[in-house]
């Protein structure tokens, strides 16, 4: 017998051999599970940075004191410490050519997975594990430097992981261990994978703070220290990112803290945007559908913004809806560079009694993403629906398709739900989705950037909620699809031609195989983007290019025969901005605009509504059968 002091405590020694090996392992696989943990003093610091511009959001210069010792792990967490928690994560190894070793830093994981490993390695060792706070990261990541790496103005050559931004990511090492410590200890702060932070993403208060958090609620997580594939400056220590909580990509990892430190949240500040600000409520009231011509003249709708919304250089690529409200609603992207991260998706209004749009507003933005490709769509029920592509990083090749909805004639939005989680080709979303007879949703994308990589076919039947590739490619990008009244969809694009002219396409299965020849057509080409789409009164609607500018045909025989094209002009000569890569250009009675990207939709009460990179024409289908 072996006795131990105290109140009759023996163990009967055969006992303790069949436990203690147990009792070893366990403690060994507890140490295992533990990633490497430095102390970060509790101090003060300046947080932010006064760069403006693209990085407007780091502002304002505030103290902030940590106010307490904490621990924070040495490097990111690795695959082998994640898959201790969820072993499954293995088969994602190696995905897109990045993490496949056991000491690389863990990606592909959402805010939701790191935060759940947190608390697993909380319940693993009986300590307080959790994301580190935005205002944690950067006080450990400067480790008392004011400069904008903690190792200077810039990074040794040895930390630099491609450090661009590419439309094809180029695979590196994410090894953790490879950078040099900084003064803290910690390694892989700039650069290697960016890192999920706990605070809701939201503007810095004014005034000093103790252990602040971000605002009590938002809309995306904020992510720091930058990643491989990204240009330097976003990987400083004062640079801020942020995702949707559900996005998981091979760019964002994250390390945890141990603390008993509450962090403090702040109520959000928010800015009052005009396209949210006196929306009417009620449900308008139609007019029946003109048998007489229309045509008004056409106005811009793209206009800067004045309610502080950024506004650059490039605007491009919209959509547009009605609302039943009586308003359209317009949106495109707004950007100095196509590949940019500080792209965002601007709106306005045309309200209904109006005659000209609102100046523009920030519709939709993931900061640091770019936002390439958006459409709009009125359901039945009313509610709006807003698909728009999201970058893992820069460029627009690797999107994922993200949804939201609005039931208030877009003054409020749902939270952007990803509905197509792989950043990847196949998701750069089109204007003009389309419901077809059996209530099903199809959105078009481009399947990839380069102009002959044709379009994606994607379909929804819970009103968008979920969405289906149906893994097909219509010949030519920026595709317009119509349902024919046989139940065959037909489909025209730009680039892939067929005998020198533009191809047409037909499908007999929804949409997951495609029968295509020449179209009467021509093609078109760069800066252009063609409108198909059925009318209410039956016909289907051509909005495509010819020589001498933008012409419309009409069908009255699904698609077998075409009438004679005709400029869309009125005929009056006018100077005209068509913006974009449009330019400045002259209608007259022969021509029209030569360029653009065309979105359209007809409201109740038969008016056509077809807008370009920057103007917006009104006209019905007597107008067309005038001009023939």
């Amino acid at each position: 017998m072996v006795r131990f002091s105290g109140p009759s405590k023996v163990i009967n020694r055969s006992l303790l051999a069949i436990c203690a090996p147990a009792i070893l392992a366990a403690n060994i696989a507890a140490a295992q599970d533990m990633p490497t943990m430095v102390t970060i003093p509790s101090g003060e610091f300046i947080m932010g940075s006064d760069l403006g511009g693209f990085h407007a959001d780091e502002a304002p210069l505030h103290k902030v004191k940590i106010s307490r010792v904490f621990r924070m792990s040495a490097t990111e967490i690795t695959n082998l410490q994640y898959e201790r928690f969820r072993p499954g994560h293995k088969a994602l190894r190696g995905k897109g050519g990045f993490s496949s070793g056991d000491n690389e830093a863990v990606v592909l994981v959402t805010y939701d997975d790191a935060v759940a490993y947190c608390e697993w390695l909380s319940a693993r060792t009986g300590r307080n594990f959790r994301l580190p706070t935005e205002a944690e990261w950067e006080y450990a990541c400067r480790a008392g430097t004011t400069t904008p790496f903690h190792t200077g103005e810039t990074l040794p050559e040895s930390s630099m992981r491609n450090q661009r931004t590419e439309r094809d990511l180029v695979p590196v090492s994410l090894e953790t261990a490879l950078d040099e410590p900084n003064a803290f200890g910690l390694r892989g702060m700039h650069g290697g994978v960016e890192e999920w932070c706990l605070d809701w993403y939201g503007d810095y208060p004014e005034g000093p703070r103790t252990d602040p958090a971000g605002p009590s609620d938002g809309l995306y997580r904020v992510t720091r220290g930058g990643s491989h594939n990204t240009p330097l400056e976003y990987l400083r220590s004062a640079s801020r990112s942020a995702a949707i909580p559900g996005d998981s990509n091979c760019q964002i990892g994250f390390r945890v803290v141990e603390t008993d430190i509450v962090p403090k949240t702040h109520k959000a500040k928010r800015a009052k945007l005009l396209i949210e600000s006196g929306v009417r409520g009620r449900k308008a009231s139609w007019d029946k559908p003109s048998e007489e011509p229309l045509w008004i003249d056409p106005v811009p709708f793209v206009i800067a913004p004045t309610d502080g919304s950024p506004f650059y250089g490039h605007n491009h690529q919209p959509a547009i809806t009605w609302c039943p409200n009586g308003d359209l609603l317009a949106i495109w992207f707004s950007t100095e560079a196509e590949s940019g991260r500080e792209m965002v998706v601007l709106g306005s209004r045309l309200r209904k009694g109006s005659d000209a749009w609102d100046p523009a507003s920030l519709f939709f933005k993931v900061p640091d993403r770019n936002m390439t490709g958006s459409s709009l769509l009125t359901l039945e029920d009313g509610t709006i629906l807003h698909v728009n592509g999201v970058a893992d990083s820069g460029d627009w090749k690797r999107l994922c398709m993200v949804v939201r909805t609005s039931r208030d004639n877009g003054k409020t939005w749902s939270r952007p739900s990803i509905a197509e989680g792989d950043h990847d080709v196949r998701h750069q979303v089109i204007a003009g989705p389309v419901i077809l007879s059996d209530k099903t949703i199809v959105q078009c994308c481009d399947a990839g950037p380069g102009g002959d990589d044709g379009t994606s076919f994607h379909l929804s039947r819970d009103w968008g909620k979920t969405w289906e590739d149906t893994g097909s490619t219509i010949p030519g990008i920026h595709a317009g699809v119509v349902e024919l009244k046989d139940g065959r969809l037909m489909a025209f694009g730009r680039g892939n031609s067929i005998d020198g002219r533009m191809p047409v396409s037909f499908s007999s299965d929804k949409g997951r195989s495609w029968i295509s020849r020449a179209s009467g057509f021509p093609p078109i080409g760069s800066g252009q983007r063609l409108v198909l789409k059925r009318l209410q009164e039956g016909p289907v609607m051509l909005a495509t290019f010819l020589d001498n500018g933008m012409n419309i045909f009409l069908s009255f025989d699904e698609g077998e025969t075409w009438t004679s094209g005709k400029p869309l002009s009125d005929g009056s000569g006018r100077d005209m901005a068509g913006g974009a890569w449009t330019g400045d250009f002259t209608m007259d009675s022969t021509h029209s605009e030569p360029k653009g990207y065309f979105a359209c939709v007809q409201t109740p009460d038969g008016v056509i509504h077809l807008i370009s990179s920057r103007l917006h024409y009104r006209f019905n289908l007597p107008w067309i059968l005038q001009q023939r």
